[in-house]
């Protein structure tokens, strides 16, 4: 069996702080988590029973990101795309990143392993 990962994607145009970046990565994982509760919550308690692991990478721009949203949706991966309430650093409506997982890493590992990790 494939090891249950999920991975962050956010975008590197958009030059988000630290903290801002963190706060993101935590709206996509609690996003993500409750999603697969509700779709896939064997998959859930599995992936929290093996480490929850987690991986943040990026992808240039909004197209990039939104094809990879697209992939994984017709992969029938759990994803959700995350988008700012615009209270801090940036416009409201802003996509700023993309959950996808938990889910096996063999079938996430093709859409998102050419992706750079954040540094």
């Amino acid at each position: 069996e494939s090891e249950i990962t999920m991975v962050l994607v956010t975008r590197s145009d958009l030059k988000l702080s630290k903290g801002k970046l963190a706060a993101q990565c935590g709206h996509a994982v609690a996003e993500c988590v409750l999603k697969a509760k509700r779709e896939q919550p064997r998959m859930l308690k599995r992936y929290m029973s093996e480490g929850a692991r987690k991986i943040v990478c990026e992808t240039p721009d909004l197209e990039s990101l939104k094809r990879l949203f697209g992939d994984a949706r017709v992969c029938g991966l759990v994803c959700y795309m995350v988008t700012d309430a615009g209270h801090t650093e940036i416009p409201a409506g802003t996509v700023t990143m993309l959950g996808i997982g938990p889910g096996p890493r063999s079938e996430i590992d093709p859409l998102t392993s050419s992706l750079p990790l954040v540094k």
